[in-house]
């Protein structure tokens, strides 16, 4: 039994004794590598130095002159032209791929307008999209969403065409005024005669019925100023009027109630109805700062440096296996 305790300690000291060795090499091998770095440097640090400068002053010029500008537009499609909105912004963008100069310069972009990466996508609003039709879209939505994840339902394209409001975004290798990009992009978006039909007999019926309602609510208001006439005369009499709470005046007054308020829902429905998609907001010419864009003239410096380094250890690896082709 001891001899196997001694033999089993004799083996953990030769174990620990080998790890160690391991390390002290691991540590001196790192001391090396270290050591040969801080040579490299110290015997190339002009060469270092003049491609630190050459990397920063390139990479500062670039990213004075090539720089990308992003823009988005809120819109909102009117007489369910979501589809037709899409399909707008689907053309363009293909055209954009195409470098079809000629359509965009049709549609009112001058040739100085450089368009890249457009596209279109639904501002996610699941409030508004409930309320828009009572119930039925929030049953609707509770429906869709036992069989799979609610999230991807909701950024689904089915279902995001029906959001009120969406985001076109794209970007241009120049600052731009809203006249040069935003009101041609908008013309274009808005030129359709199906739609122009559409929007004209639409607006004629929210004036239609703009009209019945104040024609309703005049003749509530002549009931219940008939009803206050009849009152103030009992009183004068000394008479008394027994007041049935089963009787219409309360649904009259509940009824113009309703009806102002839908008056103020249509004027302001008015205001968005001048046009079959109708700008909501605008931001132009935010500086696009993501991936390598306005970080060149710190990115460049180090390529060059990992190019120069490539390049010497190249060289060395190459002049080492040729003189052992050499020697065999």
């Amino acid at each position: 039994m001891s001899t196997n305790s001694n033999k089993n300690i004799e083996d953990q000291e030769i174990d620990l004794a080998q790890i160690s060795e391991k390390i002290g090499g691991f540590f001196q091998r790192l001391n090396t590598l270290l050591f040969k770095c801080i040579r490299f440097a110290v015997k190339n640090i002009v060469i270092i130095a003049i491609l630190l400068v050459i990397g920063f002053g390139f990479g500062l010029f670039l990213d004075k002159t090539d720089k990308t500008f992003d823009h988005q537009i809120i819109v909102q499609p009117n007489f369910n032209s979501t589809d037709y909105l899409y399909s707008k912004i689907d053309l363009l963008t293909s055209k954009i791929k195409e470098g079809d100069t000629v359509f965009l310069k049709s549609v009112g972009f001058g040739k100085s307008i450089k368009l890249t990466n457009i596209q279109i996508k639904p501002v996610i609003d699941i409030y508004k999209f409930i309320n828009t039709s009572s119930e039925k879209n929030f049953e609707l939505l509770k429906l869709m969403a036992e069989d799979g994840d609610i999230k991807k339902i909701l950024e689904e394209k089915a279902t995001s065409k029906n959001y009120t409001y969406h985001k076109i975004s794209f970007s241009t290798k120049s600052i731009i005024s809203a006249k040069e990009v935003i009101s041609p992009l908008l013309k274009f978006l808005n030129t359709s005669d199906f739609y122009t039909k559409i929007q004209k007999e639409t607006v004629n019926n929210v004036y239609l019925k703009i009209k019945a309602n104040e024609v309703i609510i005049n003749q509530i208001d002549g009931f219940l100023d008939g009803f206050t006439s009849k009152i103030n005369n009992s009183t004068k009499s000394n008479s008394l009027i027994y007041y049935n709470e089963n009787t219409q005046l309360n649904d009259a007054i509940q009824t113009k109630d309703k009806l102002i308020s839908e008056q103020g829902y249509l004027r302001v429905e008015l205001v968005s109805l001048d046009k079959i998609v109708k700008e909501s907001s605008s931001t132009i010419n935010i500086e696009n700062t993501k991936s390598i864009n306005g970080k060149l003239k710190f990115i460049l410096p180090i390529l060059f440096i990992f190019i120069f380094i490539s390049i010497h250890f190249f060289i060395n690896f190459y002049k080492k296996q040729s003189q052992k082709a050499n020697q065999n």
